[in-house]
């Protein structure tokens, strides 16, 4: 998988390797409707792959969270 986390890159933020393109900055967009086809015409140094492989890390991150509820008032 070519996501990486490095302390000098981003302030250890997960990045597409090879770019200081964040994980989140992926997803953010796919979220706000952007397609894959616009996201690569915005940053031509990504590929298809490099956009499946950051969906496939947040699910792994999100599958090892554990959710606590949390009372508040």
């Amino acid at each position: 998988m070519p996501i990486e986390i490095n302390p000098k890159v981003l302030r250890g933020k997960p990045v597409i390797k090879g770019t200081r393109i964040p994980v989140h900055l992926v997803l953010q967009l796919l979220a706000e409707g952007m397609s894959v086809k616009d996201i690569l015409k915005e940053y031509p140094e990504l590929t298809e792959e490099d956009i499946r492989d950051a969906i496939r890390y947040a699910s792994k991150v999100m599958s090892r969270e554990e959710l606590y509820e949390i009372a508040l008032g």
